[in-house]
Parts: C-alpha cells; structure tokens; sequence
C-alpha cells in the first residue's frame, strides 16, 4: 500500500511538472519588436569565410563525432567499424558478420555505456547490453560518443545516467530541389554476404513529410580459418555463423508550427542466427541458435515557446523477445525471454541571460521481464530520474554542471526483490582557452553508477537481489587544438586526454561452495591517455589529402584484494595499447583510403599468466570509391579489401575473426 502510494505521488509530480513547464514557457512565449519605432529593419548581409570550431574541440568533456561524409571518406559498412575508429572505446566481437557486438568506454563495460537513437535511449534491463550491429549505418547521418557529461543540457535524464553515451542520429530528408528523396543500396561480398536496403522519403504538404527503411541482411558466415588451441593448429571452417535480419523503420515529421515540431518514429527488427560458439578442437560441434525480435514505437515533441525558453518531450514503447535454443549431446534447451519498457520524459530549457542556460528533465521507465525458465520471478522495476543541469559558454571560457538523481523501486511475483536504490549523481566539466589561437585546456568529474541488471538480480540460482550498484568516478584533464593558418597543412586538430577512473562494488561472479553466485566484490583503476590527430592537406585542385589517427593507452587493473593472485593485473579482454589510422586520397578518379587498427595483448581470464594471453593484432583493410554524378542523380561503387594480412586474431578468445575477405557497395540517390 506504501509503494503503490508512493508510485501515485511520483506519477502526479510528474505530471505537475510538465503542467509548471507549459505554464512558465507561455509566460514568455511573446515576440519581442523594435521598442522605438515598431519597425522591422534589414540588415546587409556581411560575408565571413573560416572554418568553424568543431563542437568535439570545443567540448569541455572528450567528444568525437562522425558525420555521414566521414563514414563514406573511411569505407565503413556498419555502425561497429565506425566506431572502432573513436578513441578510447573497445567493441567486443565475436566474429563475423553475425557476430554480437557491444561497446564498453575506458574498460567500464558495456553496461556502463548507453546508447540512444534519435535522441531516445535503448534499454536492456535483461542484460543491461545493447548490440549495436541490430542497427543499419545506410540511414544513419551522424555518430557521436561522449565520455562523463556532455555540455548537451537539453536532453533527456537518462542520457546524464551513464558513464558514456554512444549517439545514432537517424538521416532527416531535405526537401530543398525536390519533393520526394530515394536512395537505393546494395552490398554483397565474401560469405554469402547479401544486404541490400531502400530508403524513401515524401514531403506530403508544407507541414507533413514522411521516410521510410527497410533493410535485409543474410551471410552465410562459414568463413575458414587458423588457430592454436593449446598445442594444436586447427585448420577448419565456423559452423552455424549464418545470419538472416529484416529491419524496417517508418518516421513522420510534422511542422505544427513555426515554434513546434513533431516527429514519430516505428521501428521494426527480426533476426535469426546461429551462435558458432568457442572453437574447442575435440568438440567443433555448434548448433545454438538465437532469435531477436525488436519493436518500438516513439514520438518526441519540441516547443521552442521563446529565443530563451523550450520544451521537449518523448515517450517510448519497447517490446523485446528472445529465443535461445541449443540442440546439445546432453539434450535440447528452448528457452525463451521477453521484455517491455514504457519510457516518459520531459526536458524544460531556459536562458535567462546570452550564453547561461538551465535545464530540468524528469524521466520515468517501467521495465518487466518473464522467462521460460524455472522459478521465473516476473521482475518489474519503475525508475524515476530527475536531472538539473547548468550550461555557460562564453568566447573563452565554458562550464556545465548537473545533478541527477535516481530513485529505484522493484517487485517480483515470486521470491524476494531487490531493495529500493536511491542516489544523487554529480558531474562537473570545465573548457578554459588562454589565447587568441585555437589552443583550449579541459578538465571534468563524473560520479554515476550502474543499476544491477536482472540478470544480476534474478537469474536462476547464482542472481543474488542484494546486490549493490556498480558505482564508478571518473576524470579527466585534456587539451584541444585545431588551426587553419599552417603553411603546410591546410587543417589540424589534435586532442589530448588522460584520464583516472575508480569502479567499486564491481558486480562479478563469484564460486561459492557448490554454485557461482552475483557478488559486489570487484574494485577496478584504470588510468589512460587518449589522443586524436586529424589532417587535411589540399595537394591541388579538386585534389585531397585527410590523415585521421587514434592511440591509447589504457592500464585497467584489479585492486580488490592485495593478498589475491590477481592483485594489480590487467582487465580481461582490455588491451594496454590500441589504435587507429586512415589515409584517404580524393581525387576525380578513384578515391583511395587505408584503415589500419591495432590492438595489443589481452587476457581472457583475470589472472594474467601466458596460457590467458590473447596477441595483439593489427587489421588493415583498403576501399575504392568514385561517385557518378549526372543532374540530380548519384551512383556511388565502393570496393572494399578487408584484413588485408589474412590473420584470423581474436578479439574474444576461441571466436577467430573472418581473415582476408572482400566487399562491394553500389549507392543510388535521386
């Protein structure tokens, strides 16, 4: 009786609250004229030619970005490429093209990274993982990553309760020349690779436009392969990689006015494929196979009331299901999982004076999870957050602060559920420039945790409800540079980072007497660098070079116990050394880049003695790509040559990814 009390006072605070919200922003929502004479005056047009500060330079905490063009500039295919070209991230892949791939920021985990899509987060309270190769780069137009806060205040609550953010923005049609849009794609390869898609859009009045996506991907996956396992080579082919996925997504834009905006997006996903497994060479078998049904549905709203007042909201349906079949030797297991989340929030802005804005965003998330398995407990957890936040920029000098706070409550049918969590998370970040040229120094705090997934909580017998979150402090001390006035090169940016996090209350698993058990006993330091370098260098006309490269450094170790085996040794799966390179050449002909990644030694296990070692590896890969242009129609071909070397290295251990293998991307615009 006291919770659900509880649940109706919070529900109605935040109703009040968007109810206070609409009220103070028509307050101010009236146009402002000349007060003298009443008149509108036009001003000559003064023309300035210069470069503009790119935001991730400008940025008080680290921020990289990737647009459109730049993702076509490297010849990636596929939102996990393109993010391994972003500093300090790590994707774990196990392999192929139906390989699931998720991304942890400065060894904190996957878990500790969310990932939004159009401006609304992506939840997995089953695993507290997103995999981000369910997502299509063909409609994607911009990739950003953001580590500790971003100086983005005007967003949604969730978006400040994560360690890192990971941005997809979908593509916007621009209906400048013509009314409709179509853009056709095609990419076939090694494999059995096959993914062709299709996106339209119509603009259907001066208010109303519409786009559409669809997408079919398949791959056989049975690519061969080398490796030692143990003392012996294995010289084989992966079973049971192959793929099948159909993605669709449907959006609707509408202008209510010139002061309100509307979109509303539907988004479907089905996947089937098959789970290779770990290469064991005295039991190759694999026949595991996972099923993935994703539908949403999500609308957000904008008002701009004012130049110093706006409102955004969003809601969210999320429905989830998965099956997990395996035929073994010792018998078939067919279990099954599904999962829903309904997600409200609402973001008021306001500046009260030029270049000082506030912001207070209040969110609420119910999630619920029923199983197949055994004494299944039906979790469901409401989650309410509410950030205030704080932005100044001036010519020199830029700030943001915020606070968020968390309160989480849950209740399981069966069993007993975890206890309520409740937790003030702050953040702080700093961008000072001294002088005149392009030279700016950073600094940023960030204390948040991450929630106990319910798996964590709930899983068969080794959940355990009493966990504790996973509560992480991070900081970071940088400089940025940019200038356009060498004499030799046309563009340089280059960013410097290091950075010092604490992970305690590590969630792990742990053995106890007959069963492994959930348990906060994990403590993790990590101290780093991480350093982006950007070039561009005009050799004549309608003739380019760009130069990009990514190193660091990252010294994650275990500190939870200094009588432990492990005391101070690396990490799993978390190399010391990473990075990545890109030479592209533009020219009238052919356009040329080489990738090149590198990654070194890992350990698969948490003791770090050589049987758990993993190599280092070094990817190269080579695309060629000319775009024929003729009225308003593009056709553009991209030829790629992927892990040139042919190596079949591990990113996690016994999974060899694909070795030298081939690409062709065709490209239709009208």
């Amino acid at each position: 009786m006291i919770k659900d009390n509880l649940c109706r006072y919070i529900w109605l605070r935040f109703y009040l609250f968007c109810f206070v919200c609409w009220l103070c922003a028509s307050l101010q929502a009236q146009q402002v004229g000349d007060s003298i004479t009443g008149k509108v005056h036009a001003i000559p047009e003064v023309g300035i030619k210069g470069r503009r500060v790119p935001p991730a330079l400008s940025a008080t905490a680290p921020l990289q970005q990737m647009k459109k063009t730049d993702m076509e500039r490297l010849g990636v295919s596929d939102v996990a490429d393109a993010v391994r070209h972003f500093s300090g991230v790590s994707v774990k892949d196990y392999g192929g093209v139906g390989g699931l791939k998720t991304v942890s920021v400065r060894s904190l985990g996957a878990q500790h990274t969310a990932v939004s899509y159009d401006g609304v987060t992506v939840s997995d309270c089953q695993s507290g993982q997103v995999d981000i190769s369910r997502f299509s780069l063909d409609n994607v137009s911009e990739l950003a990553l953001s580590i500790g806060q971003s100086d983005n205040i005007y967003q949604t609550a969730k978006m400040f309760a994560s360690a890192g953010a990971l941005s997809i923005e979908t593509a916007r049609p621009d209906f400048s020349d013509r009314p409709f849009r179509l853009l056709a794609n095609m990419k076939t390869g090694s494999y059995g690779l096959a993914n062709p898609s299709l996106f339209y859009a119509q603009k259907l009045s001066n208010r109303f436009s519409l786009s559409a996506h669809a997408d079919y991907l398949r791959a056989d996956g049975n690519y061969p392969f080398k490796m030692w396992n143990g003392n012996k080579l294995i010289n084989s082919k992966r079973n049971n990689s192959d793929i099948e996925t159909y993605r669709a997504e449907l959006n609707l834009f509408v202008t209510l006015n010139e002061k309100q905006d509307l979109k509303a997006k539907v988004y479907l996903f089905d996947s089937e494929r098959g789970l290779p497994g770990g290469v064991i060479y005295d039991n190759p078998y694999a026949a595991e196979r996972l099923y993935d049904r994703n539908y949403f549905g999500q609308l957000k709203y904008e008002n701009r009331f004012s130049e110093k007042w706006k409102l955004q909201a969003s809601g969210k349906f999320n429905f989830s299901w998965n099956r997990d079949y395996n035929n073994e030797s010792s018998g078939i297991t067919d279990n099954r999982f599904r999962q829903t989340e309904t997600y409200l929030s609402a973001t008021l802005w306001n500046e009260p004076v030029k270049g000082l804005s506030f912001s207070l965003a209040q969110d609420f998330a119910y999630n619920y999870l029923s199983t197949t398995l055994q004494n299944n407990q039906y979790p469901e957890r409401f989650t309410y957050l509410t950030a205030i936040a704080t932005h100044y920029k001036s010519n020199r000098f830029s700030a943001t602060a915020s606070l968020l706070n968390t309160y989480i409550t849950e209740n399981v049918r069966t069993g007993k559920a975890a206890a309520d969590r409740k937790r003030l998370s702050p953040a702080v970040s700093l961008s000072w420039k001294p002088f005149d040229f392009g030279l700016r120094f950073r600094a940023s705090y960030k204390d948040i945790f991450r929630t106990p997934t319910f798996n964590d909580l709930y899983y068969l017998v080794i959940g355990n409800h009493n966990l504790k979150p996973e509560v992480t402090r991070q900081f970071n001390v940088g400089t940025t540079w940019s200038s356009t006035s060498l004499e030799f090169i046309d563009y340089l940016s280059l960013s410097v980072d290091a950075y010092y996090n604490r992970v305690k209350d590590k969630i792990v698993a742990v053995p106890t007497m007959f069963i492994w058990k959930m348990m906060n006993l994990g403590k993790v330091e990590t101290i780093g660098t991480d350093i982006n370098l950007a070039i561009e260098k005009e050799l004549a006309e309608h003739y380019k070079l760009y130069l990009t490269g990514t190193y660091n450094f990252m010294q994650a170790e275990d500190i939870t116990d200094r009588n432990s085996k492990i005391w101070r040794n690396q990490i799993i799966y978390t190399p010391k050394h990473s990075g990545s390179g890109s030479l592209t050449f533009e020219n009238p002909y052919v356009n040329l880049t080489y990738n090149i990644m590198y990654a070194s030694e890992r350990y698969s296990i948490a003791q770090n003695i050589p049987e758990n070692r993993i190599k280092s590896y070094t990817d190269h890969s080579i695309s060629l790509s000319h775009t024929f242009k003729w009225k308003k129609q593009s056709l553009r071909i991209q030829l790629d040559a992927l892990n040139l070397s042919d190596k079949n290295y591990e990113i996690v251990r016994f999974y060899p990814m694909p070795g030298r293998n081939y690409k062709v991307t065709i490209n239709y615009k009208l």
